[in-house]
């Protein structure tokens, strides 16, 4: 899931104020999305706030009149950045979905980093080495292809994983990495297919904020317009630089340190000097780690998740944890260390799960059910959204072979601003959907075994969730694509069932299935975001999608090869016999669960765990009724986000709930009383923090392959027990 909290406007021009506040008309939006204030009443247009009046995100930005003309938006230098900077992302969204079950998109990296390499290479370079005018809508075209070229990360932190832990596929991802690049293929166009026509409904008809768009958009035009521009643009990308090589240097040279420079254990601390029963806290999990990116992920996120994060994290393990343990409903193991009383909380061996199960597996049932019912929830609260989508749809394609009369009768007519020679032709995306669907085809029969129905079944419902995910991420900027991808399992979880397939080919039926509707719900999000940049910035849609095609190709490789190094270099990813892995890898289990509980027989969970579950699902789904009935759109704030609460209960270290809590809090009181230097340099830093961490764990992956890494060489000092903790 990709969660970001933005406000970005440091651009002047006539109806821009001093200090926006984005208005969202047609929908009532979770205030948490975006790190602005979305203002709730009809009429305010007229008002005005901290001396300016309101900035309306539906409409294109008003031409700036002393811009030169762009005349070529799609170019060569623009993709082979974009595309680099993605290969960035996605290289880190690999690490930190495996690391906590949260990947971040490309937008805002990929939109000032775009501009730090393309701006100077414009004027030094000659025309035929990539100089030439380096304007907005160019930037557009960058960003878009390293926000495609950095997606699809979440493959391989939930369903392949889970696979591998399952022994459904072969020994090792080395030794299946064709069959990984394939399935890769099947999931990386259908987003991009589905993008366009749903471009239509959520941009120009429901005219929803997509808050990262939105974020990019105005980052790009602060760039790049007012006489500021070139002043503010060097800031920015200063910050962004600084503090993506702090988190790099950070993360490897803290690998040799890890207890004094990343880890700080304070209750085993507490521990050593007499205080003896603190060692329970340390044994639940609750250290303090600095990581840059979560630290930076609190920034962008806001404080609505970023608390309830935390707050999931504490009822799970500081509350029902222990309780569960003292009653002899869950047990834990003696940790592997000489400390007294210090034990392990965190298997998942599924030995006896019924009777004998761990606390992580527990608390993985409630966790996966919170997340299932939040997300069904929001999108049965805006049912009319997707019954609507689903007409335009229909009209679409009615208008396409029988006239225009279905949109002029049945479907509010709506003005598409962009010039029909700038528009994404029926069939250039009409042809990208019919290859990939030819293609999955062939790929599942050929080297998965399944049936050409279910497939194409599997690609229908991939497109329906694909609805949820742009509806989600088009509302809050949350993307609950694992919760997404669970729901399609639980689906075609039935389907093996009533065919009477094995156990084993039904856990791999469910999960490739619910790993295509992850994949479409993901890249569809994300794609339809940038289309909303473009739509701000005036810039050609066509452009973006075949910036965004090129950008999906390189996320085929990139992806999967990093997932490649980093289950060479740890293999406790795959394989549930190690005690302690680096990964805790949350979305993995709560996929695992998820596809042993439809195949089964009978549903491995202890009942204690499934009545908790049953109680906090039904608490999650009257939250959020009662957000989109009942509570005032200003006091959404304060309504608990259960999506991010179930993610509390599933992950099983409460380093990042902390981390986020903190820069949350920094960013809000940075932004209350320092505005100006917030809105300059927020967004900079956090993106820097989180793509240098991440691009950090590439390298310390490859000291740990090459036989060179703090395991080996590094000190255990401030490490628990004196046992490597890196």
């Amino acid at each position: 899931m990709a969660s970001h909290g933005i406000r970005e406007s440091g651009i002047n021009h006539p109806h821009d104020p001093v200090s926006p506040v984005m208005k969202e008309k047609y929908s009532s939006s979770d205030e948490d999305a975006i790190d602005v204030e979305l203002n709730s009443q009809e009429d305010s247009d007229a008002e005005s706030v901290s001396g300016g009046g309101f900035i309306n995100t539906d409409d294109p930005f008003p031409i700036d009149p002393d811009a030169p003309l762009e005349e070529k938006q799609l170019t060569i230098r623009a993709l082979v950045v974009g595309c680099a900077l993605g290969a960035v992302i996605a290289a880190s969204n690999v690490y930190l979905g495996l690391k906590t079950g949260w990947t971040f998109g490309a937008s805002l990296f990929g939109s000032i980093f775009g501009f730090a390499i393309l701006k100077p290479l414009s004027t030094t370079a000659p025309r035929w080495l990539g100089g030439g005018y380096f304007g907005p809508k160019e930037n557009n075209v960058c960003q878009a292809a390293a926000s495609a070229a950095g997606s699809l990360g979440l493959l391989f932190t939930s369903g392949f994983p889970a696979a591998y832990q399952l022994g459904l596929l072969g020994a090792t991802p080395k030794d299946d990495i064709a069959r990984l690049f394939t399935f890769t293929i099947c999931c990386a166009f259908f987003g991009l297919a589905f993008s366009i026509p749903l471009r239509k409904f959520y941009i120009l008809k429901l005219k929803l904020v997509f808050p990262s768009g939105v974020a990019a958009a105005y980052t790009i035009r602060s760039l790049h317009v007012g006489k500021n521009a070139a002043r503010d643009a060097k800031k920015k990308t200063k910050a962004l630089i600084l503090s993506f090589c702090f988190a790099i240097t950070l993360r490897v040279v803290s690998e040799y340190a890890p207890g004094l420079l990343w880890d700080w254990h304070i209750f085993y601390a507490l521990n050593r000097v007499g205080w003896n029963y603190i060692i329970a806290a340390e044994s639940w999990g609750w250290i303090w780690e600095w990581t840059p990116a979560f630290i930076g992920a609190g920034m962008l996120t806001g404080i609505n998740s970023s608390y309830s994060f935390l707050g999931g994290s504490f009822l799970a393990w500081a509350i029902i944890g222990p309780v569960i343990v003292h009653t002899g409903k869950a047990f834990g193991i003696p940790a592997a260390t000489s400390i007294p009383g210090q034990m392990n909380y965190a298997s998942m061996s599924l030995t006896d799960p019924i009777n004998h199960p761990s606390p992580r597996y527990w608390l993985v049932w409630p966790g996966t059910l919170m997340l299932l019912c939040t997300s069904f929830t929001e999108v049965a609260c805006n049912w009319k959204s997707v019954y609507a989508a689903g007409r335009t749809m229909m009209g679409a394609l009615r208008e396409r072979f029988h006239g225009d009369s279905f949109e002029k009768t049945d479907v509010e007519v709506f003005v598409d601003p962009v010039p029909p020679e700038d528009r994404v032709p029926f069939w250039l995306w009409g042809g990208v959907l019919i290859a990939s669907i030819i293609i999955t085809c062939a790929v599942m029969g050929v080297q998965y075994g399944q049936n050409v129905g279910i497939t194409i079944l599997a690609i229908i419902f991939a497109f329906l969730f694909s609805f949820i995910g742009c509806e989600s991420s088009g509302r809050t900027n949350i993307n609950p694509v694992t919760s997404i991808g669970n729901a399609s399992q639980l689906i075609f979880g039935g389907i093996g069932k009533g065919r009477g397939y094995s156990v084993q080919k039904g856990e791999l039926l469910n999960s490739l299935s619910g790993m295509l509707a992850l994949g479409a719900a993901e890249q569809a999000a994300d794609m339809i975001s940038d289309l909303k940049t473009s739509h701000l910035l005036r810039a050609s849609p066509k452009a973006v999608f075949c910036g965004q095609l090129v950008g999906a190709i390189v996320s085929i490789f990139m992806a999967a090869g990093i997932y490649v190094v980093f289950s060479t270099a740890y293999p406790c990813i795959n394989d549930l016999s190690y005690t302690t892995c680096s990964f805790p890898t949350p979305d993995v289990q709560s996929w695992r669960a998820v596809s042993v509980a439809v195949s089964s027989p009978t549903l491995p969970i202890p009942p204690s765990s499934g009545y908790t579950a049953i109680g906090l699902g039904i608490a999650a789904v009257i939250s959020v009724v009662a957000k989109h009935t009942i509570v005032p759109p200003k006091y959404h704030n304060w309504v608990p986000n259960f999506n991010a609460i179930g993610i509390g209960f599933i992950m099983n270290v409460c380093t990042y709930p902390l981390a986020m809590f903190f820069g949350s809090t920094i960013a809000f009181f940075w932004r209350r009383k320092f505005f100006n230097n917030y809105e300059m340099y927020c967004f900079a830093i956090a993106a820097g923090f989180i793509a240098g961490e991440g691009l950090g764990g590439i390298v310390n992956a490859v000291l740990t392959i090459g036989g060179v890494s703090g395991a080996v060489y590094g000190t255990t000092v401030g490490c628990p027990g004196g046992v490597y903790c890196g």
